[in-house]
């Protein structure tokens, strides 16, 4: 498999996944202003979206969207337990995660990276935020991660999202178990080997 990716991006969740299910593949960088893969290749001719992450399996056949990449690596690789089996509910409470992160977290993060969003647009983005992040908080309680005491997916991608909020300058100080979550998710030794291969840690 190959996992093209930018660092810094929410491609970072598929490769923390790849890592915790022991999965072997390779990564291809993707420079995302210029469109163009660490090889050479016009990256709009591998994906007409455009976008990272994507997951190139070995037959050839691509996928796109982190969420559904995330859930095909652990489908792919059962014994690693970061999903849970078809139809059970814990399966689908962890979608549930899983959608939650990119509907209302990702979205309303990435679109802040937007140069030209107006203040006051920010500000409301910033408030509605903080509901959510007050939600996560009270959850994660008595929680070593989102499901309990098992890493997931979910985990994955919503550390990956919550990392955004540095570069962002949005304080999670008030949320202190979202801080110790994020600690505690990037001591995690699949974690901390993707984010140096990326060079997001030394």
């Amino acid at each position: 498999m190959k996992l093209y990716s930018a660092a810094g991006s929410c491609s970072l969740s598929p490769h923390i996944v790849l890592r915790e299910a022991g999965a072997k593949f390779d990564l291809e960088s993707v420079d995302l202003r210029e469109k163009k893969t660490k090889s050479g290749d016009d990256y709009w001719q591998v994906t007409f979206k455009g976008q990272v992450p994507l997951l190139e399996l070995d037959n050839g056949e691509r996928l796109s969207e982190g969420p559904v990449i995330v859930q095909y690596i652990a489908d792919q690789n059962p014994a690693s337990g970061l999903l849970a089996p078809a139809g059970s509910m814990e399966r689908y409470k962890t979608l549930e995660w899983l959608n939650h992160t990119t509907s209302e977290l990702h979205k309303n993060l990435g679109s802040m990276f937007r140069p030209n969003m107006p203040d006051d647009w920010k500000k409301a983005v910033k408030e509605g935020l903080a509901v959510r992040f007050k939600a996560i908080d009270a959850h994660l309680a008595k929680k070593e991660y989102l499901m309990g005491d098992k890493f997931t997916v979910a985990d994955a991608y919503l550390f990956t999202v919550l990392r955004w909020t540095g570069r962002l300058e949005i304080d999670l100080a008030p949320y202190p178990n979202i801080q110790a979550y994020m600690a505690r998710v990037q001591a995690r030794p699949a974690v901390t080997e993707a984010m140096k291969v990326d060079g997001l840690l030394k």
